[in-house]
């Protein structure tokens, strides 16, 4: 076969001869009773078509892997987008967690890691455990102490909350507070922020200030500076706020300005099922460097209202029954049913602007502010105002009014 003896030169092969037993040395007894003959690579070498093969397979093995791979990160980021927008709400009936994605504060140290208490600590706390408000606008929880590990309580300065879910509701808010968190400038507008479930309502001679509802901030701006942060304000009444959360946010500013000493804080809004007012706030707090000595609380902020009933999924509020008669006693006759009559109007539309007692405030408005005056945005002063002091507001007048603000005698806003 000097012509296959030629190509096997050519290609690095060689002639082999077998036995019928396929030892080396016979030819093959083929089935015509002739011989057969095999091609085989010298020894140490691999034929190009067995390279090929392999090539091949391995090939198909990598393109298989990176396939699997692929299918994997897909699933992984859709159950990661599925959960993410409501990762930092806490709800009640289930067990409250802190925030698992936060957005860090205006003054957060960048590059620092977040302590644990900002990642994935676990509060043992349900809402269910919670006795109902009667009388009190707090309530203290775990015996007083907070859920805090002692990872947690590290003397480090930092800030930071939970990205709003797809309700538009607040989380968690966690700072480690000292002097150089805290506010050392007077504080401005907040009125462009809507928090989930807001209303502009009016209780005069009912509520302190007259509205029933505040931006309350879930962090004091005395204690971090943080002021118009949709992700620190939530719908609160006026209650909570200056009788439930107000007074511990003092007890927590005097402490920090007397020791320097840094204090955790943690605020975590919860809401019952997809309401978009929050049923209330825990409030967590312990001093650093004095383990707790010098302050330390756990307690339950009711967002209630004396006399005032709130519809927690959207928002609405009427007068409870029977508030008007206590008030005035002397007319029992007509009172009730007058009062009756007024909370079914209410209990309709609390904006409707009527003079029931609880009232919208009035339609709110864009303002421009400049030194102590708010003006209409068309006013001819606006113009001779310089950038830099000139700001914005949207809110109703009693609103700006409220702030300090006088209307500009040119415009009469």
């Amino acid at each position: 076969m000097p012509g296959a003896a030629f190509l096997a030169i050519r290609s690095g092969l060689r002639w082999q001869r077998f036995d019928a037993g396929g030892a080396l040395g016979g030819p093959i007894p083929s089935s015509d009773g002739g011989s057969a003959w095999a091609i085989h690579p010298p020894r140490g070498e691999k034929s190009p078509k067995s390279e090929r093969r392999q090539r091949l397979a391995l090939l198909g093995c990598a393109v298989f892997l990176a396939v699997c791979l692929e299918i994997a990160a897909i699933g992984s980021s859709l159950e990661g987008a599925s959960g993410s927008a409501d990762a930092g709400v806490a709800t009640a009936g289930e067990t409250v967690a802190a925030q698992t994605e936060t957005t860090p504060g205006s003054k957060a140290q960048s590059g620092q890691e977040k302590p644990s208490a900002n990642e994935d600590a676990s509060l043992a706390f349900n809402l269910a455990s919670v006795p109902a408000y009667s009388g009190s606008a707090t309530i203290e929880v775990n015996g007083n102490a907070p859920f805090f590990s002692g990872s947690d309580l590290v003397a480090e300065s930092h800030e930071s909350y939970s990205e709003l879910d797809s309700l538009g509701r607040c989380g968690v808010a966690v700072a480690c507070v000292r002097a150089d968190l805290m506010s050392t400038e007077e504080r401005g507008s907040i009125g462009m922020v809507k928090p989930s479930g807001w209303h502009t309502v009016r209780c005069d001679g009912l509520v302190d200030g007259n509205y029933l509802y505040n931006r309350c901030h879930l962090i004091g701006y005395q204690l971090t500076g943080e002021n118009a942060n949709e992700q620190n304000l939530i719908t609160g009444t006026r209650y909570v706020n200056t009788e439930g959360m107000g007074p511990y946010e003092t007890k927590v500013s005097d402490y920090v300005e007397s020791t320097g000493n840094h204090v955790l804080y943690r605020s975590t809004s919860v809401f019952e099922g997809d309401n978009l007012v929050a049923t209330g706030v825990l409030l967590e707090t312990e001093s650093v460097e004095d383990g707790g000595a010098g302050v330390k609380f756990c307690v339950w902020c009711c967002n209630v209202q004396p006399d005032v009933g709130i519809d927690y999924a959207i928002g609405d509020s009427w007068l409870e029954e029977g508030t008007a008669a206590q008030a005035s006693t002397d007319e029992p006759d007509n009172t009730a049913s007058e009062d009756r009559a007024q909370s079914a109007e209410l209990a309709e539309s609390t904006e409707s602007g009527k003079t029931t007692g609880i009232e919208s405030a009035s339609e709110e408005k864009t303002y421009a502010l400049n030194t102590k005056k708010f003006h209409y945005p068309s006013c001819s002063s606006v113009n001779d105002m310089a950038e830099k002091n000139k700001q914005e507001f949207a809110g109703t007048r009693e609103e700006v009014v409220a702030q300090g603000y006088d209307p500009c005698k040119r415009c009469s806003p």
